[in-house]
């Protein structure tokens, strides 16, 4: 399988057509430039605050104060169902800052479906998609932080892969990147998932052939009994 390319913001346009996302911010926003210097990025979120506020207009419950994941080709139906109000390049620059803004992105990785125009909720988000907005979210939240948020990060990782249902050497061809840092954090994130499990099933058999109830090894060994429990019950 071809390695995914390293882009937060999602194909919501047509075969062959891509939505380019512009520079911005942790917060979604144009990225600042000296005083008399403004970006590119700054110029094109002005020039489609417009079709970026006609959305909000047409559909607040997708574009509003809460963000939902958008159906795939929702482009064209924009496109089609409102052709007074939106031209393809200015619609298709708005959309690529509203996907890339960490708002839609963190409801891509909350476990949200996709929605259509209507709010109706249709496919699920692709694991491959929900990987590289927790990407995107983690390198802007570290580049902020002063504390290391790896260890946070592959939490949500391996909460990411257990959600997607797939088996491990699946879910590694899906999410399969060029880019050796993202590889290294995922080869990281389920090495320290295999230490866990091996802990659990060393305490699950050590549990069972001790003769005691949860409560006597718990005490015995000063563990949690919910810790306990849950590996007896793994």
């Amino acid at each position: 399988m071809t390695p995914m390319t390293m882009t937060p913001s999602e194909t919501i346009v047509a075969p062959g057509e891509t939505v380019q996302a512009d520079e911005i911010t942790p917060d979604g926003q144009p990225s600042s430039a000296p005083a008399g210097e403004p970006t590119p990025a700054a110029g094109r979120s002005r020039s489609v605050q417009p079709v970026l506020e006609k959305l909000f207009e047409l559909y607040p419950h997708l574009f509003g104060a809460s963000f939902l994941p958008l159906k795939l080709g929702i482009f064209q139906e924009l496109l089609a169902a409102h052709p007074e109000h939106f031209q393809r390049d200015s619609l298709k620059a708005a959309l690529g800052i509203h996907t890339r803004s960490t708002r839609y992105l963190q409801c891509v990785t909350a476990g949200n479906k996709r929605h259509d125009l209507q709010g109706h909720a249709g496919d699920d988000v692709a694991p491959e998609h929900v990987y590289l907005s927790l990407l995107e979210l983690f390198r802007r939240r570290q580049a902020r932080a002063r504390e290391d948020l790896r260890p946070k990060f592959r939490a949500q990782l391996m909460a990411a892969f257990e959600a997607s249902g797939l088996t491990r050497q699946d879910y590694q061809a899906r999410v399969q990147t060029n880019d050796q840092e993202a590889t290294a954090l995922l080869e990281e994130a389920f090495a320290e998932r295999d230490q866990k499990l091996a802990k659990r099933e060393a305490l699950r058999r050590t549990f069972e052939s001790s003769g005691k109830t949860a409560e006597e090894f718990a005490d015995m060994y000063g563990l949690d009994k919910r810790e306990l429990v849950a590996a007896i019950r793994a």
